[in-house]
């Protein structure tokens, strides 16, 4: 089915392997992949990722308070609230068609602790009580990019205010080869947007690991890389073993390789801050 929303056209696809899964398209882009009868299952390598670190962010079990900016089809809360009962969920999702869209024909058990607010993702910020999340995490994008108000250090000292001592920030983020944008600040060259946004989450947190294809962190492909970030000792060694036996293997760079691959970008301000770069044409196809 399709559906006008506010950011475009929306389209549900039925997944032939899953005989109620669903693809969530906005203007041609992959957004979301739910399962209705396996709220456990993630699909897109992306979100496999942020599963790993919803695992990770507790002992197994242990109810969560998570903030997702970004909502889409809810995909990780779904999968949080199944996979953690009891957990709290606030999801902000700027788009109010579409999570009317999604209530309608995907909709979640009704006993699960998730809210949905339509608003903008920083402006919502403000109304998250101070140290309330375990984890908060990023995975907004707009037109297939990710806003620049969303990109800056300023916004992560907003997004700090809420977390815990010890919580974990996620997000999703989009670079690789073809990607038509600048790095902040002016800086060019392959993956600048991805190493400049390393470079102010590394500026913000004292430990920062990023995972990806190892194809897009050569800059060989265009996708997604999750940044991971906290003030505590991250778990890399059990988010690499995970990730490495993912259907679609991903790489995790932490520590001096991160800093080398980072080189020199700068931290990105609200007045250096640009989106992320757009797709190349036929990414999708």
């Amino acid at each position: 089915m399709s559906a006008p929303v506010d950011g475009g056209l929306a389209r549900l696809l039925p997944d032939p392997d899953r005989p109620r899964g669903w693809t969530l398209l906005l203007d041609g882009a992959p957004q979301s992949h739910v399962d209705l009868d396996d709220p456990a299952y993630l699909d897109f390598a992306y979100q496999r990722r942020l599963g790993h670190i919803t695992d990770l962010a507790a002992p197994p079990g242990r109810p969560l308070h998570v903030l997702h900016l970004g909502g889409g089809a809810c995909t990780l809360a779904r999968y949080t609230a199944f996979t953690r009962p009891r957990s709290t969920q606030q999801v902000v999702e700027r788009d109010a068609a579409l999570v009317r869209l999604v209530r309608a024909e995907l909709p979640w058990d009704a006993g699960w602790r998730i809210r949905v607010r339509s608003a903008d993702a920083r402006a919502a910020l403000d109304r998250v009580p101070e140290a309330w999340a375990d984890l908060v995490v990023c995975d907004v994008f707009a037109g297939a990019r990710t806003p620049a108000h969303l990109t800056s250090g300023e916004f992560l000292a907003e997004v700090r205010r809420t977390l815990r001592p010890g919580a974990f920030y996620a997000a999703n983020l989009a670079d690789g080869s073809g990607g038509s944008a600048p790095g902040a600040g002016g800086g060019a060259g392959p993956l600048a947007y991805l190493r400049a946004q390393i470079a102010t989450v590394r500026a913000a947190f004292a430990e920062v690991c990023v995972v990806a294809d190892p194809a897009v962190l050569r800059g060989r492909r265009f996708g997604n890389a999750v940044l991971l970030a906290a003030d505590r000792q991250l778990p890399v060694a059990e988010l690499t073993r995970r990730t490495a036996a993912d259907p679609h293997p991903g790489r995790v760079e932490h520590g001096a390789a991160l800093a080398d691959f980072a080189g020199g970008a700068r931290a990105v301000s609200d007045a250096t801050a640009v989106p992320s770069p757009a797709p190349p044409a036929g990414v999708f196809d």
